[in-house]
């Protein structure tokens, strides 16, 4: 690398940071460039990962397919609204634990909503004869080729920012909506401004299973 790249005394300096917002409805994608204007930085709102899931799985409920998710934790809502539509049709829905716990992070429950939990092993031969969808709330290749495409590299950044709503991993007996209210209400107090909801990625907390699956999708990327 040459030396003006990492010297941020040197006129030439550049910093590049790729940010990604994951809602319910869409992903909003903003690539900073120092060298360019705030305004002028590169963007993208596509579909969310969620409501790309809601379609594979709508797609299978009409072809009648049986599906198997695979995969990490990701947001719920649309996709899981959707999966529960493909089980009331008389459809097999098999999933892996981790993918499971999109639905719930007890997965004793989430088999009582009618899913199928199979082992990664299972999922190998399952995957020959089912719809088989990949959860993952941070997919890094789709964005890379994207921008690629319009001739914008993603091969020197300086870091990766990533944005999810997690719940949180709750105790048994412990609504999801109350521990979510009692952890930021916890966080607030103990540091009392925004940046008290942002980790490096190997400092997230444990209970936040969201956000350590987006850290895992994200392994390989040269950016912390």
């Amino acid at each position: 690398m040459c030396y003006d790249c990492q010297n941020p005394y040197s006129e030439h300096y550049t910093m590049k940071i790729l940010t990604v917002d994951i809602g319910t409805g869409t992903q909003d994608i903003f690539l900073y460039d120092s060298r360019l204007d705030l305004e002028n930085g590169f963007k993208l709102v596509v579909p969310s990962p969620t409501m790309m899931v809601r379609q594979q799985l709508q797609s299978a409920t009409r072809n009648k397919e049986a599906v198997l998710l695979t995969g990490v934790i990701m947001g719920g809502g649309p996709s899981h609204w959707a999966a529960e539509a493909h089980l009331k049709s008389g459809l097999d829905v098999f999933v892996t634990p981790d993918a499971a716990r999109s639905f719930n992070d007890d997965l004793d429950e989430v088999r009582e909503m009618g899913f199928q939990i199979v082992s990664e092993d299972e999922a190998l031969q399952l995957s020959k004869k089912t719809t088989h969808i990949e959860l993952m709330d941070f997919d890094y290749q789709r964005i890379r080729n994207t921008l690629t495409r319009f001739g914008v590299p993603l091969n020197d950044l300086a870091a990766v920012a990533v944005a999810v709503f997690d719940h949180g991993d709750s105790p048994p007996g412990y609504s999801d909506r109350q521990f979510r209210f009692d952890y930021l209400d916890s966080r607030i107090r103990e540091e009392n401004r925004l940046s008290a909801f942002a980790f490096p990625g190997d400092d997230v907390p444990e209970i936040m299973t969201r956000l350590k699956a987006v850290v895992s999708s994200a392994r390989g990327i040269d950016a912390p």
